[in-house]
């Protein structure tokens, strides 16, 4: 039972190193050409249509329904000391610091990335990456780089939209529930908020963006084993998403708030 489970511990340690040593190369292959000519302008807009544009209407009903359930939780207790207008810069700032952030990426990372690692997974196992190799086409350049440019730069508007939803969602009870005014509202928000709450948020923004983009693209360049493998390697994308989004979103927040002054 022992060596079973150490030999059960290396095999999962020199996966764990392989998946970190492939998606190394693969970030620093797609960071070089994404700065190198020619540029794929017209893959990079349609990739951003997919990441961004058709994203909006889930990230809405959600970011509404994040700002509706924030305010009530917290006009649960505030109204026992008093204190209701003190909802909005709470709000207000773990909208734009965390929840904003984090809830847009994992909605992306499982809409979007998912469908990424199915899409190559699928031209993987059919051999059409092969098949654009042997055009001198680099896959990297055709396939990694448009959805990488395109999730980093749509993430941080569709946080900054998710940020203005939820904003909005908890005014809506905060004025019509709680009778809190709404110039009163607008003045606690914009005074409790500062550019480096913003900042922090659309820069991690960003950084998921390129997380969910190497990783989706990472997972779908190495499937093996058909329709099944495509399964596997989709699932594992999103998991990985998840986990690599809450250890950056951690890593961040630890930096910006509690180590750079």
């Amino acid at each position: 039972m022992f060596t079973d489970f150490f030999v059960n511990l290396g095999h999962r340690s020199i996966s764990c190193m392989y998946f970190f040593g492939g998606l190394t190369n693969l970030t620093l292959q797609t960071v070089y050409l994404t700065f190198k000519p020619p540029y794929k302008k017209i893959r990079i807009i349609e990739q951003a249509k997919k990441a961004g544009y058709d994203s909006f209407p889930i990230v809405s009903l959600i970011a509404l329904f994040i700002g509706f359930i924030f305010a009530l939780q917290t006009a649960y207790f505030m109204q026992r000391i008093g204190s209701e207008i003190y909802i909005a810069s709470l709000v207000a700032l773990t909208v734009v610091r965390e929840l904003g952030p984090v809830i847009t990426a994992l909605i992306v990372a499982g809409r979007v990335g998912a469908s990424n690692t199915a899409e190559l997974g699928s031209m993987q196992v059919t051999e059409q990456i092969d098949a654009l190799e042997t055009l001198a086409t680099n896959p990297v350049k055709y396939l990694v780089v448009p959805r990488f440019v395109a999730l980093s730069i749509m993430l941080p508007i569709l946080v900054l939209y998710a940020d203005i939803i939820g904003i909005f969602g908890s005014y809506l009870i905060c004025v019509f529930r709680l009778g809190i005014t709404s110039g009163m509202y607008m003045n606690v928000t914009f005074s409790s908020l500062f550019y480096k709450d913003l900042f922090t948020g659309l820069f991690k923004a960003w950084i998921f963006g390129m997380v969910i983009a190497l990783i989706s693209c990472y997972e779908g360049f190495n499937v093996e084993g058909g329709a099944e493998g495509v399964g596997k390697a989709t699932t594992r994308s999103v998991v990985f998403s998840f986990i690599m989004i809450i250890a950056a979103d951690c890593f961040f927040t630890a930096l910006f708030y509690f180590i750079l002054p």
